[in-house]
């Protein structure tokens, strides 16, 4: 396990102790013994203090090393004040026809402007205006399929005029509205094929970032998936600045604990963001199921959600899904092959052996 924040203090403990919910959000206590972490309040035995370890928040526990108890789910605020006006405040952005501005969010509440970004940011991963963008893009990305004109599609995903369409557009879809209808016309894709230890690799990237980390039995497939993805784009052949990623990104296949370091351009809804990025806080080495990921996300009901969101990550190693797994440890579908999932971990648990 990584380091830790500073031992236990006595007020930490007398919390513990007496399973105070109020200090619930405040931090949370790892057990050196179990590798597990709780909240204040978690109902299970009461550990010995000398095996206790304090974080401020769960995510600073998981990056050390220990796993979220599933009794006590310590990443889900269920239930609480917060979460129930966030919660809230949510419907209201999914139900509105315009995007609601802060100040309007924040007068609904009650809460101040910046009490209401924080507290939003803290139970959804994102701002409340990220998380009305990606409900348009949703709805956006819907229309656009549905409609034959732009502007009908525009109208109904709650934009005014056509140049908050293609201002925002952008920001959203990743690329101009019209270009994403016609397979990224418009756009230019830098992208390379290459061969590593787990067979063909195709490795693609736009001004943003990688859009696309592919692995397969032969090149021919990956190309085709990924031409018909980008069908309308100005595909482009590597450069020396790009083969030195593309390098790169062999390297974390062949060592999948190193870390990539590279912009990503990956676009999903404001979920899959939010479990592409909790993927990224696993250590390399441990294994979550579908359902330890949603409990850390505070939706324990998630599990589909969260597989399915699995299942749409482009960007092989690079977001490591490779690393969840059944809830009894055995190894489930894989976007490039079982096989190449049950190696990648392999591979994880030797380098950490090795050390």
């Amino acid at each position: 396990m990584s380091t830790v924040t500073a031992q236990i203090t006595d007020t930490q403990w007398h919390a513990i102790q007496n399973r105070d919910r109020s200090a619930d959000g405040r931090f949370v206590y790892g057990v050196i013994t179990t590798g597990i972490f709780c909240r204040p309040s978690c109902p299970a035995r009461r550990p010995n203090p000398d095996n206790v370890r304090v974080f401020p928040n769960g995510q600073e526990a998981l990056q050390a090393g220990f796993r979220p108890c599933r009794r006590c789910n310590p990443f889900s605020l269920a239930g609480s004040p917060v979460t129930d006006t966030v919660t809230a405040l949510c419907r209201h952005i999914e139900q509105s026809h315009s995007l609601p501005t802060l100040k309007e969010l924040a007068a609904q509440c009650g809460w101040s402007r910046h009490h209401l970004q924080r507290q939003f940011k803290a139970v959804t991963g994102v701002s409340p205006r990220d998380y009305g963008l990606a409900v348009r893009r949703r709805r956006l990305t819907g229309n656009l399929q549905r409609h034959a004109s732009i502007s009908g599609a525009m109208q109904e995903s709650g934009m005014e005029s056509s140049s908050q369409l293609y201002s925002q557009g952008k920001q959203m879809l990743g690329m101009l509205t019209d270009q994403y209808r016609s397979g990224g016309t418009g756009t230019a894709i830098r992208f390379a094929m290459a061969e590593c230890s787990l067979g063909s690799l195709l490795v693609a990237e736009t001004s943003q970032g990688l859009c696309a980390i592919s692995l397969g039995d032969a090149p021919e497939p990956l190309l085709e998936e990924f031409q018909a993805r980008f069908a309308g784009a100005e595909l482009l052949p590597p450069d020396p600045a790009f083969d030195s990623k593309v390098a790169r990104v062999i390297s974390l296949v062949e060592d999948p604990k190193q870390s990539l370091s590279l912009p990503l351009d990956i676009r999903g809804t404001a979920f899959q963001q939010r479990v592409w990025q909790a993927l990224q806080q696993i250590p390399p080495g441990t294994t979550l199921s579908y359902q330890a990921l949603a409990e850390t996300l505070g939706e324990p009901g998630a599990a589909r959600a969260v597989a399915s969101a699995c299942a749409a990550n482009t960007l092989a190693v690079a977001i490591p899904c490779h690393r969840i797994v059944r809830r009894d440890g055995s190894l489930s579908g894989y976007r490039w092959g079982v096989e190449r999932k049950r190696v990648l971990l392999e591979r994880e648990l030797e380098n950490m052996e090795s050390e």
